[in-house]
Parts: C-alpha cells; structure tokens; sequence
C-alpha cells in the first residue's frame, strides 16, 4: 500500500519524474551495455594474450623434448656410419659379454687389438655427453641382456629372461618411441625416480635390417623446465607432456608424476575448454614422429585474475558515467518542473474562478511565452465569458432535449410485444405468435457478440422458419436435429441463418404444400452441419458459378450469405473449410458445413505434445543408457588391465 501511495503521488501523474526515470533506466543500460560489451572485448583480447603465451612456452617445451628425441636416434643413426662401429654394435648385441671382450682381443676382430672402436665406449661416451641423460640402456634382443649406465663407472649388465620378466615382450612390441620408463625395467635396475621421460630407438645390423636390440635413453622431467625460464613472461597455467595412454613425461606443475594422467579422456584436439580440475583453457600440441602430446592448461579462475582489476576499473568508471549523465540532467530537469508547476498552479486558480491570476516569468524560453500567452488568455477569457455564457447554456439546453428524444430500442421490443397481447385478445393467435418470433430475432440480431453456441443459432433458424411456416399457412415443414453435446460448442455468429433465409428466397414453392427443410448436425473429429431441402434444384451452369463466387469473394455475384459464411468459415478455421453445396433434382439441394470441434481439436494438440514430449525423454533415456554402457565398459577395461598388471608385478 505505501509502494502504491508514492507512486500515485510522486511518479503516476508526475511528468518531469517519468522523464527523468525513462532518461535514467535509458542512461544505465546504455552504460552497463557498452560497459559489458568493452569489458568482453578487452578480457577477450587478455584471454586470447595468455593462451599465445601459453602456445609459445608449450612449443618451447615440444622444441626441447623434439631435440632430445632426433638426438638418440642420431646415436644410432651415426653408429651405422662407421663400419667397424657399427659391426663392433652388432657383435655387441648378438652374443654375451664375455664373447664380447673375447672379440675384441682376438685376432678375428677387424679393428685389431689396438683400436679404439668400441660400442661399449661409444655409449658411455654419449652418457657423459649430455648432463640431462639419468640412464642410458642398451638391449640385446637376442640375449636378452640390458647394458645399463649410470653416472660413473662401466655399463652394469642385467640379465633378463622371458619365463620370469616381461620385459622381453615389451622390448618387441612397436611402441611410441617417447613415452615414460617401464615398471619392469625400472624394478630390474632400480630405478625409481618419477621424474623421467624415456626416448628410445631401434638398432638393426646393418647388413641385415634385422632388429638385434633398442637404446632407450631416461632423460630428467625437470631439465625440461629449463626450456620455459628462457621466456619473458612468467608461466600461466599447466604444461604437461603425455604419452597416447596418458603417462605423463612432463609435468610443470608436479603434481602428476608417477601416475596416469586423470582428465585424457577430457582432453581433444577441437575442444577449447574442458572440465578438468575445474573449467580450464586447453590447447593441445601433437608430435607425429615421437608421439606424445603436449597439453597447455589454463584454469578459467586464474585466467579471471588477470582481468580482475580490468573489471574493477570498468565498474567504478561505469558508476561515475552513470552519476553524471543522470544528476546533471536531473538538476535542469528539476529546475523546469518547478516552473512548469507554477504554472499548473496558476491554471488551477482560473479553472476554480479566480480570472484575475497572473503569472511572473521573464525569461525568453517557451516557459517564458507560455505564462504570458496564459495571460493574455486570462483576460480575452474575461472579455469573452458574458458573450460566450448564455449560449453555452442554449447549446446545452438543445442536446438535452435531443437525447431525450431518442428511442430506446427497449420502446420498440415493448411496443412490439403489446402489439401481440392485442392480436391474442382480437383471437389472432398466429399473429401474436409471429410477433413473438420476429421479438426474439430483433433481440438476437441486436446483440453485439461476435460468437453464440451452436443452439443460440439453431434456435434463430428455427423462429425464422416459424415465421415462414405460419405465414404460408402450413404449406412448409422443417425439422432440426441436433446432438446435445453439441448445442454449448461456440461457432460464429449468424453462420447458418444466410443458408436458411436462401433457401426460403430462392429454394422453395409458394404454390407447393410439401416444402420441407432439414437442419442435422452430426459429431465426429470435426462437427458436420447440413441444410437439406427439396426446393427448386440449382441448375449445373448456376451451381459452378455459385461455387466460384465462393472461392472468389472479389468476384462480382448475388450470394452474398453464402460467401460470407463461407470467407469467415476459412477466417476461422482454416483455409481447409468453407461451404459445399449439392443440388440434384432427384435427392434435393444439400449445403454443408464442417469445422473442426473445438474440445477434440485441444485434446488432439494436446495428444500431440505429449507425444512429442515422450519421444524427445526416450531419446534423452537411451542417450544416457548409452553413455553409462560406454563408461561402464572404460572402467571394466581400465579395472582388468589394473588386475594384469598387479598380477605380473606378484
């Protein structure tokens, strides 16, 4: 109640105070719009900054890891270069390491006793070479051996054995060439630090091709971080190398070391954001010859801080925008009220008979000519009020006596029904009888609704062939017969009393005694409504102009009722609908009417929707029945892989 006080006192009838609340609502979303709009450009533009950022210490990362990969398949790819290197590999990794020195210092050996080929120093040599390198393994496919070396000494030597290790299967597989050290060799020679990549290359002999071993190089996970301290910008966000299955090479962070990569199955090529930790920026870098992927990480939230005092500013300079473009504004808008309300005041006065009023404004501006045009209103008013009066009064008097003048259409329904009462008392008994009915049309046409029930209209059809039926002494019968269910359906006013009144015009026989006329509605999906009679038949050559009439109301023509009921049949309900006229000379003349049923057509669209509805929650049903089957599946599989693996380890 004391919202709705303020508003009818200050606001309802206040114009200057709609000005300035239209002006301020204007003002304030036109500020917070271009606000909103300038704060998505800029943080756009700071968003699209971090991730190039990103894309450029993620191909710093992929540069390093992709020098480290072409450099161990240099190792190889120099080692077949030299031949006597090359055959010293082979003989290496072809028989055991006795048979090895034994080569060496024997006669049969190419270089002689003297030379300093040696595959055994080679490989040590390439350890030392790079301070990054932890192990480097050198595997004999054919022994089954592992030359391991660590920083410091010779090559130490591990035997393994296909019956009692599974390190011989996984050296055969084919594989990506970088991935993370394998548990078996990691427990064969020791080595369980998590913080390694592996990158590994095939050796064959050279005279074969065949495959007689690999060297697999560990490299530090951490000396990769080496790579992003050479930029200028701090790094945002997570970089993380990982393999196809998830192991993770590289990881700036730290936190994943050691373990599968949580979120792979998140993470595509064409997927800019994913739900990981929480929503994030993700950017993918793929190595088609090693094999890994590097991913770039930026959380949504971080990213947010880097545009936070962005916001700030654009908020507080908003509000100072807001403030002054509505205060300012508001002052001069004041100003104007209180003059404009001097004024109304004054007008007041005169409207209460105080014609000696004035108004004091001597500025020049339109407030200013209007006080004293109100002025001088004032006093032609005073010259203008003697003359003016007394034939007001006249004109006053003259309006009166013409309104009382006019007949209320109540007189003619009252005079219409003591006119019956007389013919009763005379013994006229079908007059008073037609009066009654010619009453009831009046009030029936009279009424200013568009629409009636299907009864309403039946029974204006049925006083209108009362009328006919006594004026022509019985010569004509009708007959209505209507379904109950169907005399409260609504239908447009007027719609069968045109096809009965042509009937009666142009249809029936004065000199016949046998005119007969049947009204039959019928209920179905659609309600059907024809008019029988057996009348004069409608010849071919009238029927089809008639029709066309009907299809082409522009069209000049005589049935004027019957394209009315047929152009608003079409209005209503449809282009589908309208009137059909039959005319036999045997069967008589038919016009029939069809439009659909007002409840059925309801309960039909409502039929619809909730099979529709049904439909679209099945396919929502099996879409997630699908899904929970594939998850399903990944877990069963990731769950048996861990079993297998837990069962080698035992």
């Amino acid at each position: 109640m004391r919202l709705g006080r303020i508003y009818g006192n200050y606001i309802k009838n206040n114009l200057f105070v709609k000005v300035i609340f239209v002006f301020a609502v204007i003002v304030i979303l036109t500020v917070i719009g271009f606000s909103y709009f300038l704060f998505n450009f800029i943080s756009g533009s700071i968003v699209r900054n971090q991730l190039d950022d990103q894309r450029e210490a993620m191909d710093r990362v992929n540069l390093y890891l992709q020098q480290k990969y072409e450099w161990v398949q240099s190792v190889v790819q120099d080692s077949y270069r030299d031949t006597l290197l090359s055959d010293n590999i082979s003989y290496l990794l072809k028989h055991s390491y006795q048979q090895y020195i034994q080569y060496r210092l024997g006669e049969g050996y190419a270089g002689g006793t003297g030379s300093t080929v040696n595959a055994i120093t080679y490989f040590g040599d390439k350890f030392e070479a790079d301070s990054d390198i932890r192990d480097i393994i050198v595997y004999s496919a054919d022994k089954q051996m592992l030359y391991v070396y660590k920083s410091g000494g010779s090559p130490k030597l591990y035997q393994t054995n296909a019956a009692r290790s599974y390190i011989p299967d996984m050296m055969s597989q084919e594989g990506a060439n970088a991935s993370t050290p394998n548990i078996w060799v990691r427990k064969l020679i020791g080595q369980w630090d998590t913080r390694l990549y592996s990158m590994r290359s095939r050796i064959n002999d050279k005279n074969t091709l065949k495959n007689i071993g690999q060297l697999i190089v560990y490299f530090d996970s951490e000396m990769v971080r080496q790579a992003l301290l050479s930029a200028s910008k701090p790094l945002k966000g997570t970089i993380l190398a990982l393999t196809p299955e998830g192991q993770v090479m590289f990881d700036s962070s730290g936190r994943y070391y050691g373990h599968p990569y949580p979120y792979m199955d998140r993470i595509g090529a064409f997927q800019p954001t994913a739900d990981l930790d929480e929503p994030s920026y993700v950017s993918t870098l793929q190595s088609a010859s090693a094999g890994y992927q590097i991913v770039g990480i930026m959380p949504k939230s971080e990213m947010a801080k880097s545009y936070e005092s962005l916001k700030n500013t654009i908020v507080l300079i908003a509000a100072l925008c807001i403030l002054f473009a509505v205060i300012v504004p508001s002052l001069l808008i004041v100003s104007i009220s209180k003059r404009t309300n001097k004024i109304v005041r004054f007008m007041r006065k005169v409207e209460g008979g105080d014609l000696s009023a004035r108004l004091q404004d001597p500025r020049e501006d339109e407030l200013g000519q209007i006080s004293r045009s109100f002025n001088d209103m004032v006093e032609e008013l005073n010259r203008m009020i003697d003359r003016e009066y007394k034939a007001e009064i006249r004109l006053r008097q003259s309006e009166l006596a013409a309104l009382q003048a006019r007949v209320n259409p109540h007189f003619l329904y009252n005079t219409l029904e003591v006119i019956r009462m007389r013919a009763l008392s005379q013994g006229a008994e079908d007059v008073g009888e037609m009066i009654y009915s010619l009453a009831k049309l009046f009030r029936s046409s009279v009424r200013a609704a568009a629409e009636c029930t299907l009864g309403e209209e039946l029974e204006m059809c049925r006083l209108y062939l009362e009328l006919f039926r006594i004026r022509y002494k019985d010569r004509m019968a009708f007959e209505i017969d209507c379904p109950p269910e169907l005399l409260s359906v609504k239908i447009p006013k007027l719609l069968l009393q045109p096809i009965v009144e042509n009937y009666v015009m142009h249809g029936m026989e004065s000199n016949r005694g046998d005119n007969r006329i049947r009204i039959e509605a019928e209920n179905g999906e659609n309600v059907r409504i024809r008019v029988w009679n057996d009348g004069r038949p409608i010849p071919p050559d009238k029927l089809r102009r008639i029709q066309s009439e009907l299809d082409y109301p522009e069209a000049e023509g005589s049935s004027f009722g019957l394209r009315s009921v047929h152009e608003r049949l079409k209005l209503t309900f449809g282009p589908e609908y309208g009137v059909r006229i039959d005319s036999d000379p045997a069967e008589g003349t038919i016009v029939a009417i069809e439009f659909p049923h007002p409840g059925r057509r309801a309960e039909k669209e409502r039929a619809e929707k909730e099979r529709a509805d049904a439909e679209r929650a099945d396919t929502e049903r099996a879409d997630r029945e699908r899904a929970d089957t594939e998850r399903a599946n990944r877990e069963k599989g990731g769950a048996s892989r861990d079993v297998q693996s837990i069962s080698r380890g035992r």
